[in-house]
């Protein structure tokens, strides 16, 4: 097809759609914006639809106002502070917004950083409680060969990778059935002198519940003042520190508890922004060890720097700013309020057909996970036919010592409205229904291959 013919052919009709894509070489020649688009776009269908995703905690949709904000700051790379100081000036309202948000004392002079995600926020917030560890330890003359971090097995394998790659022992407290978070009493039984930090979580990946921050701050209050071990708590507010401080603003798991001294949250999960932007908070600067933080020119102008991602881009920092401004306190509250309430309802749907067995019974956070009861089936056989209906529900085993339970787990998120929640347990129990359809007639088909006179 030569140039002349091709304004009177659609995309689909030119020769590009009539090769193989190319795979893994770049091609000699280039092809039409419009093609390339095309060709990626449909081949993008095959991936899931992320409104019917309840796998993921992550922001599918924003504003259209939020969208427009990120296409003008798409380019801009946050790092360029000297270029971009404004940019920085929103990072550090944000940073104040978010110390307030989880009650820093008014004494204390609060800093943090924009991450990549809650897993950089992880990795930094142990790494500056680690040096500060040893500054502490070097001052006292003791050795520092030996830390050690505590923290349960519902935390997420961020937490694991920090202690492998930053070359700390791992003290995994393991779960026990029908409690899949630690205590107190866990925790004492397992610090030292060594401990750098105490791991709690808000809103954990397997189950939506969370660690008893407050009691293990009094444990640790206690320890400090009977054997001198100062052992920080960081708090791993990925999914739930947007949620406590909108739904139960009373409840202290945050910078009100002396040793909570480290909050990490995603701000592209309930914060309610495209990934990947999540945030760390330091109660206090002395929390963050100087020798940590590096002061680079060659970007034109003398910029702290304290990150394990140089580069960051400065689109989702803007859009978590909009949401801000945009939403205050009480919007915030009502979207929480939305998710919560539609998150309870499908929990008791699912409860109420006598398959299911909640785990997470009060519902705290927008996510319900349940085991099956009653089923011939098991979890993995559900997730699967679930997903030829289009949604995407994980299933899984808990972690030791409770990974003999195999689990569903369901995120409600700002877009998925109680219309959605009653289609999708609409598309359960058809789902249901089926499964037990075909466990009967595996049944008989077994019984007719043992009893061959049920065959006359």
């Amino acid at each position: 097809m030569d140039e002349s013919e091709r304004e009177f052919t659609t995309t689909y009709g030119s020769r590009y759609f009539a090769k193989s894509v190319p795979k893994y070489e770049m091609p000699k020649t280039g092809m039409p914006a419009r093609a390339a688009y095309q060709i990626i776009h449909d081949e993008l269908n095959l991936d899931g639809n992320p409104s019917l995703n309840l796998a993921s905690f992550v922001t599918t949709w924003m504003e259209p106002e939020a969208d427009l904000l990120i296409m003008e700051s798409i380019g801009k790379n946050y790092v360029d502070n000297d270029e971009y100081p404004q940019t920085e000036v929103i990072q550090d309202r944000v940073v104040n917004m978010l110390a307030r948000l989880f009650n820093a004392p008014n004494d204390c002079k609060s800093v943090g950083s924009a991450t990549i995600g809650s897993s950089e926020s992880i990795m930094l917030g142990l790494l500056a409680h680690k040096w500060t560890w040893k500054k502490r330890r070097e001052a006292e003359g003791k050795s520092v060969d030996k830390p050690n971090i505590v923290m349960g097995a519902d935390v997420h394998t961020v937490w694991e990778k920090f202690a492998r790659y930053f070359d700390v022992e791992l003290k995994l407290i393991p779960l026990r059935e029908d409690i899949y978070t630690i205590t107190a009493e866990d925790v004492v039984a397992e610090i030292d002198e060594n401990t750098i930090a105490v791991g709690a979580v808000v809103g954990t990946t397997f189950t939506g519940q969370m660690d008893p921050i407050e009691e293990i701050n009094t444990a640790l209050l206690e320890i400090k003042k009977t054997k001198g071990w100062d052992i920080p708590i960081h708090v791993d507010g990925a999914s739930g520190g947007f949620i406590l401080p909108f739904l139960i603003p009373d409840l202290q798991w945050d910078f009100r508890l002396e040793q909570v001294r480290s909050i990490n949250v995603s701000g592209h999960k309930y914060g309610l922004v495209y990934p990947g932007i999540g945030w760390l908070i330091f109660k206090d600067k002395s929390d963050l060890p100087e020798e940590l933080i590096f002061n680079i020119n060659y970007l034109g102008g003398l910029m702290p720097n304290y990150s394990l991602n140089f580069s960051k881009g400065s689109s989702t920092i803007i859009a978590q700013y909009y949401n801000f401004i945009r939403l205050g306190i009480e919007g915030y509250t009502d979207i929480m309020k939305n998710m919560q309430e539609n998150a309870r309802y499908l929990a008791s749907k699912l409860e109420a057909t006598g398959n299911f067995k909640i785990i997470n019974k009060r519902v705290i956070f927008p996510l319900v996970a349940v085991e099956l009861q009653n089923c011939e089936f098991n979890a993995f056989h559900l997730s699967e036919k679930l997903r030829q209906k289009g949604w995407i529900v994980p299933a899984y085993t808990l972690p030791p010592n409770a990974n003999d339970i195999a689990v569903l787990r369901m995120v409600v998120k700002e877009s998925f409205s109680k219309d959605m929640v009653e289609m999708f347990f609409d598309d359960i129990m058809e789902s249901i229904e089926k499964l037990n359809q075909s466990s009967e007639e595996r049944k008989e088909i077994i019984d007719k291959k043992e009893n061959p006179t049920l065959l006359y």
